[in-house]
């Protein structure tokens, strides 16, 4: 297709081939400006056959056989590793081992899983496991080891010793630590850290302490997510069971020993020693307590509530709060709520009793050893 050929035609039929050719803004072109649109695209439609052309020449005298061949040895590679990523991606999910720079230290390390109580309604779970222990699930379990999952297991102790499966938790490599939400303080529980397979057996690597959760209190304070035990270190460790008589695990108290670099204890055997500064036996050390009590509860948004006579300020949803003194001596609080239409009243009463004793003064000799 030619210009000579092209200007033989009249505008209107140049302008349906140029529409028909797709050439953009034909409707608004001259005679000429259409003529010079049409030889473009004639020449680019040329251009695009020959190389078509060429291209099909090259393939039809190599043949057939050894393009499929270079592609099989092309793809084949590619599949491999494809496979092999996969592979070590599974590996990773189900290595719980602890991945620690020192091998040394590491391969002498033992396992361990503690759990330490964050507060009643929380408890921390830390493990280490070594890369043997990995291994010797593995080769235990044989074909279980295909579909089984990290899991931690939580069991709730019951008074009697016997212990039942309260959850099993779902974990995945990569990770040392664990936090698990538990139920109705205060309460007994431990865990195990293992693999669970679909058919319900579990092959167990460590088993942890035994923690009790501490009851419930009204304290507005937030510990936001705990982003650094150091600071709550020794009420961690006190909630866990340090202070009482039996003591708490010994694994959760080289843990926080470990992290903390400093003994865990009673504070009479890890804050007093024989440096710290003594008292003046005829001056006694300043030292006085005192209580509150917070009476809280909810009602009907637009009850009426008072405390002792007193009205009481309701938020947008029907709860309140309100702080007492609490003096050394017993009281009655009676609480009442009435409906906004003043047709039903309910009265709660609670007795509250404050029993202060002061024991006497107690100087030791830090001379003594």
């Amino acid at each position: 297709m030619t210009a000579a050929t092209l200007r033989s035609h009249t505008a209107k039929d140049l302008a349906q081939m140029a529409r028909l050719n797709g050439v953009a803004g034909w409707h608004s072109m001259r005679k000429e400006e259409l003529v010079i649109a049409l030889v473009r695209v004639s020449r680019k439609r040329t251009s695009s056959s020959a190389s078509t052309g060429q291209l099909n020449g090259r393939l039809k005298n190599r043949g057939t056989s050894k393009p499929n061949s270079l592609r099989t040895k092309q793809t084949s590679p590619q599949i491999r590793r494809k496979i092999d990523q996969l592979q070590h991606k599974l590996a990773s999910i189900k290595n719980l081992s602890s991945r620690s720079t020192n091998s040394k230290t590491s391969a002498t390390k033992e396992d361990r899983l503690v759990v330490m109580v964050r507060d009643p309604y929380w408890l921390h779970a830390f493990w280490e496991l070594s890369e043997r222990s990995i291994e010797r699930a593995r080769v235990a379990m044989g074909q279980r080891w295909h579909n089984a999952k990290p899991t931690l297991r939580l069991y709730h102790l019951k008074e009697d010793g016997s212990s039942t499966i309260a959850k099993d938790i779902a974990i995945h490599g990569g990770v040392s630590h664990w936090y698990v939400d538990v139920q109705d303080p205060p309460d007994d529980f431990r865990m195990e850290i293992g693999y669970l397979v679909t058919d319900g057996f579990f092959h167990c690597l460590a088993r942890s302490n035994t923690v009790q959760t501490p009851t419930a209190s009204t304290s507005d304070a937030v510990d936001d997510n705990w982003a650094d035990v150091a600071e709550n270190a020794d009420r961690i460790y006190a909630m866990s069971g340090g202070y009482t008589p039996g003591g708490t695990s010994r694994e959760l108290q080289e843990l926080l020993e470990e992290r903390l670099r400093r003994p865990l204890g009673s504070p009479m055997t890890t804050r007093y020693g024989s440096g710290a500064t003594a008292l003046n036996s005829q001056e006694e050390m300043p030292f006085a307590v005192d209580a509150e009590v917070v009476i809280y509860g909810a009602a009907d948004r637009d009850a009426h509530v008072t405390l002792k006579g007193e009205p009481v300020q309701l938020r947008d949803d029907g709860t309140f709060a309100v702080r007492m003194s609490l003096p050394d001596k017993r009281q009655v609080i009676p609480v009442v709520a009435s409906s906004s239409d003043g047709l039903e009243q309910r009265t709660i009463i609670l007795a509250v009793e404050r029993n202060t004793k002061t024991m006497e003064r107690v100087v030791r000799d830090i001379t003594k050893k």
